[in-house]
């Protein structure tokens, strides 16, 4: 077979799409005698007989509407590689929302949020936190942060980052408590968040082979994992929260790492976007700035 000249392929689909070489070079902004002999160039190239014509409409032949549905999908293609270059080469502007956890928004999304707006002046962001879920296609959201464990969704997401989780206790009530195993924390009062699935239940591992599950006797539980931190500073019992928001209350002296021996369960960050082909310049300059 003779070599297929692409640029063809545009002709024959407005054909198609119009039912009139007329109207295709309307669609099109040239003659009509420039679509025909196109079209005609294409038959011989396929050696096939792409349209049967009348005097009123012309229609595609079998062999055609089989040949017009790839057609159409190497355009589109076409049309989204063009228009993801397009993008990417596009200066970061408008509205950027972002969604995200309380305790990992205002520690660490706020102060990137800064950064992005001082480097692309003509963006501007809205940070909205909470530590429930929120619906991303309702609400406008053009990214979210969700720290720990995905569920399914139809969502795309892409992993940042991790953490680790810390069993800690304030320093006045760490100096009474004496552990050796994860059992002994079972009678502990436990500040519990009630954000995770199983608040009361921790799995403990040690040398990839020694694991122990706890479950904790409930003195105080909230929804919030800054509340959480705030009350376990305060001495009301024992808690497990990440490494990120505990790091530097132990590095103060004001936590105290229970049990350092034993790892609970890590976790992901992940940058979760709604469903959609390309993305625009603001959100990909935002994630690029989260991955440094």
């Amino acid at each position: 077979m003779e070599h297929v000249n692409l640029n063809r392929l545009a002709y024959f689909t407005a054909v198609v799409d119009t039912g009139s070489f007329t109207k295709a070079a309307e669609r099109l902004g040239i003659t009509k005698t420039v679509v025909s002999q196109q079209v005609a160039r294409l038959e011989a190239e396929l050696k096939t007989s792409l349209f049967l014509r009348t005097t009123r409409r012309v229609e595609p032949t079998e062999a055609g509407q089989l040949f017009y549905a790839r057609c159409n999908a190497i355009l589109r293609e076409t049309e989204d590689a063009i228009d993801e270059v397009t993008r990417s080469n596009a200066a970061p502007e408008g509205v950027l929302r972002i969604a995200a956890p309380n305790d990992y928004g205002a520690s660490k999304i706020a102060p990137i949020a800064a950064a992005f707006t001082q480097r692309y002046r003509t963006c501007k962001v809205e940070l909205l936190l909470a530590d429930a879920r929120v619906d991303l296609v309702a609400n406008h959201i053009d990214l979210s942060i969700r720290v720990g464990w995905l569920d399914d969704s139809s969502h795309q997401a892409k992993r940042i980052g991790t953490f680790r989780q810390f069993l800690v206790a304030a320093s006045s009530l760490a100096g009474s408590l004496k552990l050796d195993e994860p059992e002994d924390v079972a009678n502990l009062p436990f500040i519990g968040n009630l954000a995770l699935k199983e608040p009361l239940v921790w799995r403990f591992s040690r040398h990839d082979f020694d694991r122990r599950t706890v479950r904790m006797r409930q003195t105080i539980m909230s929804n919030s994992t800054p509340a959480v931190l705030v009350a376990t500073v305060a001495g009301g019992g024992v808690a497990v929260l990440p490494d990120f928001l505990a790091a530097d209350h132990i590095e103060s002296g004001r936590l105290v790492r229970l049990l350092p021996d034993w790892s609970l369960p890590a976790g992901g960050i992940h940058v979760v976007y709604p469903a959609a082909r390309f993305r625009p310049p603001k959100v990909s300059a935002f994630v690029a700035m989260l991955a440094e």
